[in-house]
């Protein structure tokens, strides 16, 4: 199943989103958790709040060769994939040599720039999700569903875009304070309390 939405516009953020699922998962699970409507504030969200640290001169690790303007004005485009805990595991241990189903695993698309400028959208990349590991984190953590989905997210899109908790106190402290003040944004609790 594939929902795809273009041309959502919220504070100049244009948005293509598609989204797909893992044939063994209830398409209900797509349209409950995973519609444009559940992901997008999400996407929009952490687009816009980077493009204001943009204009303040952040640097995005992923698209430091885009010009500025060019990220600012072109949509961007996100595919995610809902899959469950057998494909998860799968997908880990190929890619990241790791023999458990995570939660979400961020692929950045790593186009050249000047590709990138000829295409209709920047591709942030791909995020893929287990539902089934999200879902029990949300309940051992006493959090609700959707606010977890959001912020893991924003916390994936922050690493298709080139930020990684996993070099570093400092990267790890300032990805976790984009994260809490996007979803500070969207009404979501500081997921790290």
């Amino acid at each position: 199943m594939s929902n795809t939405d273009k041309g959502n516009v919220m504070d100049a953020c244009s948005i293509e989103l598609t989204t797909s699922i893992n044939q063994d998962l209830d398409d209900s699970v797509l349209a409950r958790f995973y519609s444009d409507r559940h992901l997008k504030p999400a996407m929009v969200a952490t687009l816009e709040y980077i493009n204001r640290r943009i204009q303040d001169k952040l640097t995005l690790p992923y698209f430091a060769d885009i010009d500025e303007a060019l990220w600012l004005d072109k949509a961007k485009s996100l595919d995610i994939y809902i899959t469950d805990k057998t494909e998860g595991c799968e997908i880990n241990r190929q890619a990241r040599g790791k023999d458990y189903a995570t939660n979400i695993l961020s692929y950045p698309s790593e186009m050249p720039a000047n590709i990138i400028e000829l295409m209709p959208t920047i591709p942030l990349g791909e995020l893929i999700i287990c539902h089934e590991v999200v879902a029990d984190e949300a309940a051992e953590q006493n959090k609700s569903l959707a606010h977890h989905i959001s912020h893991l997210v924003v916390h994936g899109i922050l690493h298709l875009l080139g930020f990684d908790h996993e070099i570093g106190q400092a990267q790890q402290d300032e990805m976790e304070r984009f994260e809490v003040e996007i979803l500070a944004r969207l009404g979501v609790p500081n997921p790290y309390l």
